[in-house]
């Protein structure tokens, strides 16, 4: 019986070790090209330095999050002031995903600065809300953990003293 308890307790610790050694190892670091950006709203970036024409402008719509409309306010005009100050005057990292476009023909991408995921970033403070696409899914789980973490903190658009009580997509439906 001794020799069948130190055999599980040594199976144990090595699974146990395993996990410890998984969990230490270094995020994946992104990958993408580095542009300059210009915020136009709480999910879209206007960029140059993409592409085969470097002074080419281009739209580039943030995967996975839906930001309220500039006109539903307050909290359309706090998500661009927002992402403007993430954005900042430095170069910006842009991942993209499965899908590179949307059917406005813009850009998808994933933005990167500094380390900080500024797709997740907005969502964890409650500016934006996840919104799934169906190809582009490498980030969904960090997404929809943060738009959790600003739910139950009630934070921006999930304050409960002013919350926001249409959806953008509803209000873009509504204001048209």
């Amino acid at each position: 019986m001794k020799i069948r308890i130190d055999t599980i307790s040594c199976l144990l610790l090595t699974v146990c070790c395993l996990f410890l050694i998984s969990g230490c190892q270094k995020a994946p670091q992104p990958n993408g090209v580095t542009v300059q950006a210009e915020v136009v709203s709480g999910q879209a970036l206007e960029v140059t330095g993409v592409g085969d024409q470097p002074t080419l402008i281009q739209r580039v719509r943030l995967i996975g999050i839906e930001a309220p409309d500039l006109k539903q306010r307050p909290w359309g005009t706090e998500a661009k002031k927002r992402l403007e100050e993430l954005v900042g005057k430095e170069a910006v990292l842009l991942e993209s995903d499965v899908e590179t476009k949307d059917s406005f023909d813009r850009k998808l991408a994933y933005v990167w600065k500094n380390g900080v995921l500024l797709n997740e970033q907005m969502v964890a403070e409650g500016l934006a809300l996840f919104q799934p696409r169906s190809l582009a899914t490498k980030y969904d789980e960090r997404l929809e953990r943060a738009q959790e973490w600003a739910r139950l903190m009630g934070l921006g658009i999930w304050n409960p003293d002013k919350p926001m009580r249409q959806s953008p997509s509803e209000f873009r439906r509504q204001n048209r």
